[in-house]
């Protein structure tokens, strides 16, 4: 039976997912910090090959060409399929968004659409079929908003930057975001505190008091590097804040997280406004959640009244990686869009 394994190379955690014969059957991610030195990625793609075991093919989509190891996208995204090739295999196939797949040696020539292609992939895999659907796949950093109208992937961004700017992707993430990303004020003790710009939480840190995580997603270190329990966890907030825990009260640090929890929501919502004001599907077209933060994007979807599917309802997948196939949406797309097609021939340009 044929193995294909498929690759989300990030900049906080290198995602793979196993499928045979057309099947997920695996799919897990294990921490990378390519920005600490390249070593850092070669040894994670060991670890994660010696987890997944050996394959027939390997298919990569990266974001982690935006890491400042390296100068600029381009030679991010030609250094990483250098060092994949090398550590992994030398026949691997590239995800190069709407171009399809490229083997390396066009990996040079292709970056600009290999940069942060892995968003299209799991909208390519809906399109299939939904005829019409909004993708919101939150990550622990991002989250990516795709329209598919009539069995088209609508994304108009061509890169991060467009994207940005079209509201298809937004830096608001499950766990490593700035919890006081987009304010600079919030309520506490019945008066407006100033924030202070200092990494002293992350949305962990909120998502952990609004009872949004599991152990096993809540996998990243504190960023003061004490432990996670209630108290530490409310006295990150707290900082944030200009204050320590001992001034509030658990509920009043409780109250805060909830807030900070839904402003990070009210950007998800301003950019679903935003690709309404140009796509009205985006306002009544059916949620699918994808990512570790699909279960935030779930309780929205019931808030608004609107239709909500999980993205493993669409995905060929045994029933023990039903979970994990939908968290590393974009590891388990490349790895069942390659089946189909040939190096360098792409679903759109197989449609016309």
């Amino acid at each position: 039976m044929s193995a294909i394994i498929g690759w989300d190379i990030g900049g906080a955690h290198v995602k793979a997912a196993r499928a045979e014969g057309g099947v997920v059957v695996a799919a897990a991610q294990i921490p990378c910090a390519p920005h600490l030195g390249l070593a850092e990625l070669e040894a994670a793609l060991r670890a994660m090959r010696d987890r997944m075991g050996a394959a027939d093919r390997h298919a990569v989509t990266m974001t982690a060409e935006l890491s400042d190891a390296f100068a600029d996208r381009r030679r991010g995204v030609i250094s990483i399929a250098a060092i994949f090739s090398h550590e992994l295999s030398p026949d691997a196939l590239f995800y190069a968004g709407a171009r399809g797949f490229v083997e390396k040696q066009d990996v040079a020539i292709a970056a600009g659409s290999i940069a942060s292609a892995n968003w299209r992939a799991p909208a390519e895999l809906l399109a299939r079929e939904m005829e019409t659907a909004l993708l919101i796949d939150m990550g622990s950093t991002t989250t990516d908003l795709t329209l598919v109208r009539d069995g088209r992937v609508m994304g108009q961004g061509e890169d991060d930057a467009s994207r940005l700017a079209l509201g298809e992707l937004v830096y608001a993430g499950l766990l490593r975001g700035d919890p006081a990303a987009g304010l600079s004020l919030a309520p506490i003790d019945g008066r407006w505190a100033a924030l202070m710009d200092e990494r002293f939480a992350t949305m962990a840190d909120v998502r952990r008091l609004t009872g949004d995580l599991s152990p096993e997603t809540d996998a990243l270190p504190a960023v003061d590097g004490r432990s996670k329990s209630p108290d530490d966890t409310r006295a990150r907030l707290a900082r944030l804040v200009g204050r320590d825990v001992e001034s509030g009260t658990p509920q009043q640090w409780d109250a805060l997280a909830r807030f900070f929890a839904r402003a990070q929501l009210r950007r998800i919502e301003d950019a679903i406004a935003l690709a309404a004001s140009r796509e009205p599907a985006a306002l009544s077209a059916p949620i699918v959640g994808a990512g570790i933060g699909r279960g935030v994007i779930a309780d929205f979807a019931k808030r608004e009244g609107r239709g909500y599917r999980d993205f493993s309802e669409f995905l060929p997948v045994a029933p023990a990686a039903t979970a994990a196939s939908a968290d590393f949406a974009p590891a388990c797309a490349v790895a069942l869009l390659a089946k189909p097609q040939r190096a360098g021939a792409s679903r759109v340009e197989q449609r016309g």
